[in-house]
């Protein structure tokens, strides 16, 4: 891998984890034209991990809250003082994103007529071949929750609005419950496991949907996703250290270092961006993008055979 191919994935990775266009269906998409097909696990766990600082660097305060909030629940349950109706908004959030985090288990459960392939295989089998036509299909699906998302929010704000509320006060609940946690966690579990899902534009419309104010929203996602970044990326770094054909990865130092800078850069650009986007309401150019993209992967696999 050239470093000129590091810098053009660093930047793929580090637009596409926290933009909701997609960051798998982008860099199997990068990779099928760069013709990039050797064994690449070390330097994507070094994307992982530099889009997992963009996001520390965004939210280290609401982080160090969260952190001070489970040691404070920890303390709670063991004085037996804990009350659900009295938790602060920092505990809510601890409790969602628990919450929120059990669904990726089930990627680890064989799916049935499957030939005991587990949702993690398939993730790696279908971002792995030769094709891309899935993620052309994937894409247009981002696309499609991302249009339900906007018109969600919109109903959601309207009736704020009706009741006398301005919309500066949210348009929509700005605490999550647990049935929209476990619903955004499902939705996360999908996204991991099919390459053009957006991991980010799909639980933001999947909490939009259920009436969660967009923002909320949006800040749950990031958190959310945390560690499910920090899971892959050890999962992806325990088979560098101990490959299935035995073979030792070849890590070329250079590329990664410039790959994992520039996705953190890039990174933290990109939140910055994604929250300006969504405060102005303009999601339906990712809507328009990603349908845009989807359709001419599509045409373009179908051409190509």
């Amino acid at each position: 891998m050239t470093v000129f191919d590091a810098i053009m994935q660093g930047i793929v990775q580090g637009l596409t984890e926290f933009l909701p266009v997609s960051s798998s269906g982008h860099l199997s998409i990068t990779q099928h034209f760069l013709g990039v097909t050797e064994n690449n696990l070390f330097f994507n766990v070094m994307l992982h991990v530099g889009t997992l600082c963009a996001v520390i660097a965004v939210y280290y305060k609401l982080i160090g809250r969260l952190i001070a909030a489970f040691f404070r629940i920890v303390k709670k349950i063991a004085t037996r003082t804990f009350k659900w109706n009295e938790m602060d908004r920092d505990e809510n959030m601890v409790w969602m994103v628990f919450f929120g985090l059990l669904p990726l288990f089930l990627l680890f459960v064989p799916i049935p007529f499957s030939g005991g392939y587990n949702g993690k295989d398939l993730a790696e089998l279908w971002s792995g071949d030769n094709s891309i036509l899935l993620e052309g299909f994937s894409l247009l699906i981002t696309s499609a929750l991302l249009t339900l998302g906007i018109i969600a929010n919109q109903r959601t704000t309207m009736r704020y609005l009706q009741n006398g509320m301005s919309k500066r006060s949210g348009g929509g609940r700005s605490r999550l419950n647990p049935h929209d946690a476990f619903i955004i966690g499902i939705t996360q579990v999908f996204a991991a496991v099919f390459p053009g899902l957006s991991r980010s534009g799909s639980t933001l419309a999947a909490g939009e949907l259920r009436g969660v104010y967009k923002q909320a929203a949006l800040d749950y996602t990031f958190i959310l996703g945390t560690p499910a970044i920090i899971a892959a990326a050890l999962l992806e770094f325990k088979d560098v250290l101990k490959p299935e054909d035995g073979v030792a990865v070849k890590i070329e130092v250079l590329p990664v270092i410039v790959g994992m800078i520039t996705s953190a850069i890039v990174g933290f650009l990109a939140i910055k961006l994604f929250k300006l986007m969504l405060e102005k309401d303009r999601m339906y150019i990712f809507a328009g993008y990603t349908a845009v993209l989807g359709l001419s992967v599509i045409v373009y696999s179908l051409i190509m055979g």
